[in-house]
């Protein structure tokens, strides 16, 4: 029990820092809070995220994407732990989004991101350790508005370099989404696979599961037992659970969803990204809610 808020507070951090690379672009516009309860203290975790997108029509079917993003994790400790918890009060991510897509003659469309990041305590001045690169190469066959075809489909692959799975690595994106029916479609996936129910094109239920992760620095780095040093933190997670949608208009959404970890591995990391230690694994609720404005 005595290191639980620390781990909770890791998935917490999992869970909002970092989401699907390829649906950041099509939202213009997103405000976000997230909030994990501590049922056993009077620890709480929030987060407060936003962003903005602005896509620059270059010529026919091309657009240039530009835009930025920000998140603050808020954790307040009340516990005793073995090592300083102080400066993990609070994290921040920043990011710069920068994304180039254009459309081919057969009906395939190319898309391209790249997203410097700060993520970091930011304690003291940004070093080059607070800064990493991710992105994204994407081919996209989108019949979703066919109407040639009784069940519309659109199919993504892609390759990515992000920290998904805990530290930044190449990994693949795929996404197969198809409309059954007007009450049901599906999306199969990688990172993320969801069944969507339409109780009307208005309102949407939709469970889930997903994979997530994130690294980040830290300043001020953790004297760990033993006399090892912990420089960064990183996490993989696998994240099951419900969502609910609603359309105000044709483009403004407002969501909701409930969440439940079920598989975890977090790390906390010297210089070299080596391990220096290891917390078990913890399952946790979490809820979120927002309202975005997409394409």
């Amino acid at each position: 029990m005595k290191y639980q808020t620390v781990k909770f507070f890791l998935i917490f951090f999992s869970i909002v820092a970092s989401k699907n690379t390829f649906a950041q672009l099509t939202d213009l516009a997103r405000l976000e809070y997230s909030y994990i309860p501590k049922s056993n203290s009077e620890d709480s975790f929030n987060r407060f995220r936003g962003l903005v997108n602005y896509p620059i029509k270059t010529s026919e079917d091309c657009y240039l994407i530009v835009g930025g993003e920000y998140s603050r994790i808020a954790f307040d400790i009340e516990d005793n732990y073995p090592f300083d918890t102080s400066n993990l009060n609070r994290l921040h991510v920043i990011d710069l989004n920068v994304g180039y897509t254009f459309k081919l003659k057969s009906g395939w469309r190319l898309g391209v991101k790249i997203s410097p990041r700060i993520a970091s305590t930011l304690r003291h001045e940004i070093t080059g350790d607070d800064f990493l690169i991710n992105g994204g190469i994407y081919a996209i066959n989108d019949k979703t508005k066919s109407e040639t075809i009784n069940k519309p489909y659109r199919l993504i692959l892609g390759l990515t370099y992000n920290s998904t799975i805990g530290v930044p690595l190449p990994l693949p994106f795929i996404s197969y989404y198809r409309r059954i029916n007007n009450q049901w479609s599906y999306n199969l996936g990688v990172p993320k696979t969801n069944v969507k129910y339409f109780f009307s094109e208005q309102s949407i239920l939709q469970t889930f599961v997903g994979i997530d992760g994130y690294f980040a620095n830290i300043q001020d780095g953790i004297v760990i037992e033993g006399g090892n040093q912990a420089e960064s933190i990183s996490l993989s997670v696998v994240i099951a659970g419900l969502g609910y949608e609603y359309c105000l208009t044709n483009h403004l959404i407002w969501y909701a969803y409930t969440g439940y970890t079920i598989n975890m591995n977090n790390r906390l990391r010297d210089e070299n990204r080596e391990e220096v230690y290891k917390l078990d694994n913890v399952n946790a609720f979490y809820l979120r809610t927002g309202i975005k404005f997409k394409i």
